[in-house]
């Protein structure tokens, strides 16, 4: 695969670093000149300095023949205008934009963005347990872009907590394909019921993830 990675710095330079290794043809652009000498030096020429956001400079870069760009800057919007420019001029089949302000991943989605990788949110994720606050975990984006796999613990003081699947008004654009229990994990039928602390696995649109987290966990 031809992949553009859109930003030099650690997170760049190592993501190019293991493509590269796995055998893609990477190419990096980044503003900073010493920053493409770097790369360079240590990946073999394969970094040129340069804005990502603009067309020209993706042009130059052989965007029209990538197969994924990557954007991972240290600012969202740069980000999401490369992805975009990417996607609509030089019509790229993949694109994955790096979040740092979480808050924006919605917007990223909404705007076409194929990916988007929020490292506040992994954190938050893997230590879900320590921050109830934090009670959806993302497992996979399936590709496309459109459905997710998600996984929601049962509060304790959840309205769902002793009512059968079928009594669950669950959105209509989410599907509950798992629960995992202390009986262990189980394929829910229309009457499981659901008990404090189970493991919630589904299929939904990412629009549809709040309404189903608050309905699993309460308002």
């Amino acid at each position: 695969m031809y992949i553009i990675v859109v930003g030099g710095g650690n997170v760049g330079y190592y993501l190019a670093k293991t493509l590269l290794s796995e055998g893609h043809e990477v190419f990096v652009l980044d503003k900073e000149p010493q920053r493409c000498n770097f790369i360079s030096e240590q990946l073999g020429g394969v970094c040129k300095r340069g804005d990502g956001c603009e067309a020209r400079t993706l042009a130059d870069a052989g965007t029209e023949r990538a197969d994924m760009l990557i954007a991972v800057t240290d600012e969202d919007e740069d980000n999401l205008v490369s992805c975009q420019v990417a996607k609509h001029k030089f019509n790229v089949p993949r694109t994955i934009a790096r979040i740092n302000n979480p808050q924006n991943e919605n917007i990223f989605k909404k705007l076409g963005i194929d990916v988007t990788v929020s490292s506040t949110n992994l954190i938050l994720e893997h230590i879900e347990e320590e921050v109830p606050t934090h009670p959806l975990v993302h497992l996979l984006t399936l590709k496309g872009g459109n459905l997710e796999i998600v996984e929601i613990k049962v509060a304790p003081n959840s309205p769902v907590v002793g009512k059968r699947m079928k009594d669950i008004a669950f959105p209509p654009d989410s599907v509950i394909c798992l629960v995992i229990g202390k009986w262990g994990a189980h394929v829910p039928t229309s009457d499981t019921m659901l008990e404090a602390e189970d493991q919630v696995v589904a299929v939904t649109k990412p629009e549809a993830e709040e309404v189903l987290r608050a309905t699993i966990r309460g308002s």
